[in-house]
Order: structure tokens, then sequence, then C-alpha cells
């Protein structure tokens, strides 16, 4: 499945699990959610994948933790939080960057309108809300 497909995917299980859940909710009860909704779409997904940190060929002691990790392919970030700051935006970029992955989805499943607090990132195309700037 290419990451076109998979983000698709990955969006309909968001809504999904919106739909059921709604809004104020913990973030680890959306993971949950949301991961039953992508494994009965037939997707693989690993919660909290760890993925090590590599700077000039040195593997650091510490890893990165990934919320999901769908498909080995698309990362995708939780949120449930009053207020989107630029932070999680850039959090997600290093999280590609770093896992040399192209394809990431940021959701804040606390909101009144889940169609607005979707934020994709695919192959170097930036276009975060927060930051029109940069």
């Amino acid at each position: 499945m290419i990451e076109k497909q998979i983000t698709y995917e990955i969006r309909g299980a968001i809504y999904e699990t919106y739909k059921a859940l709604g809004p104020g909710l913990l973030e680890i009860v959306y993971e949950e959610a949301l991961c039953y909704f992508l494994e009965k779409r037939g997707l693989k997904v690993e919660r909290q994948k760890e993925l090590p940190i590599i700077i000039d060929n040195h593997k650091l002691e510490s890893k990165m933790r990934l919320d999901l990790l769908v498909e080995d392919k698309v990362i995708v970030e939780l949120k449930a939080v009053n207020e989107m700051k630029n932070l999680f935006y850039q959090q997600l970029i290093s999280y590609l960057r770093l896992s040399h992955l192209h394809t990431g989805i940021l959701v804040n499943f606390n909101t009144d309108d889940i169609t607005h607090s979707i934020w994709n990132k695919v192959n170097g195309y930036n276009d975060c809300p927060l930051d029109r700037n940069s």
C-alpha cells in the first residue's frame, strides 16, 4: 500500500474515532480507539514504537517514541489539547527527519471540528498552520 492510500485510511479511522468518542478525553483513549479502527481496516499498527536516534553514525542511548506507526510508512502523532502549539508540528517534522520516513499526520482530538484538526506532512510539503513564515 502506498502512503497516499494509507493516509486516506488513517483519516477515515480518525473520523470514526472522533465520531465514536467526541472531544475531551485523554490522548491514550484516542490512541487505543484509533488503533482499533485502523486494525479494523486491515492496517498494521505499532503503538509507542521506539526508534533509535542516530547522529553522525552514533546511536544515542535515548530513543524516540512514535505514538503510532502505520504500515511501517506513516507516523501518526496524537494530541488531546486545548491549544495546538507550533512545537507539535515541529515535533512531527523532527520525527520524520530522524526516522527517514516521508509521511506523517498530526491530529488533535480535543476540538469542535475534527476536519480542521488534522495536519498532513508529506514528502517535504510543509503547511504548518501556526507557522506560515517557515
